[in-house]
């Protein structure tokens, strides 16, 4: 099975996510139940090693904290657009969470992540070459919304 840690959307922002997506030829719309914030993708791993990973993970805790998501932008370049997300405005506590996730998912394990954490939710995904870059077609537009998580 493939695991990442995640914050789910509140349905609110969710529905206004999901307004945005459409326009895009070729792209895989994520559907709005689905929107999440990776904080930590983990990739495979069998039953017992997510038993301990679940069970460690449960000890992470945080204060509610406000969260905006500002702008949209993609993975990859023309032909090799990979996905299309919605940004998240980075802040303290965000950064704080995500960084005891990642000590808690090193504790158990699981080796260092080594890209830089891009805060984002994912709205597309393209199988197959869009044919041209996206950005273009992208609204420039900046939008917000808070959400508390806790």
């Amino acid at each position: 099975m493939r695991l990442f840690v995640a914050l789910a959307l509140p349905e609110n922002l969710a529905e206004q996510l999901e307004r945005m997506c459409s326009g895009l030829p070729g792209a895989n719309w994520v559907p709005p139940e689905n929107f999440h914030l990776t904080l930590r993708f983990i990739g495979a791993c069998d039953g017992h090693e997510a038993s301990d990973l679940d069970a460690a993970l449960s000890t992470v805790k945080a204060a509610p904290f406000d969260l905006s998501l500002t702008g949209l932008g993609q993975f990859g370049e023309g032909r090799r657009t990979r996905s299309v997300w919605a940004g998240a405005q980075p802040s303290d506590e965000l950064s704080a969470l995500q960084s005891r996730v990642e000590r808690v998912v090193q504790t158990a394990g699981f080796e260092p992540e080594s890209r830089k954490f891009h805060p984002h939710v994912t709205l597309a995904r393209f199988g197959s070459s869009p044919g041209a870059n996206c950005g273009p077609t992208l609204p420039s537009m900046r939008f917000s919304g808070p959400c508390r998580f806790a």
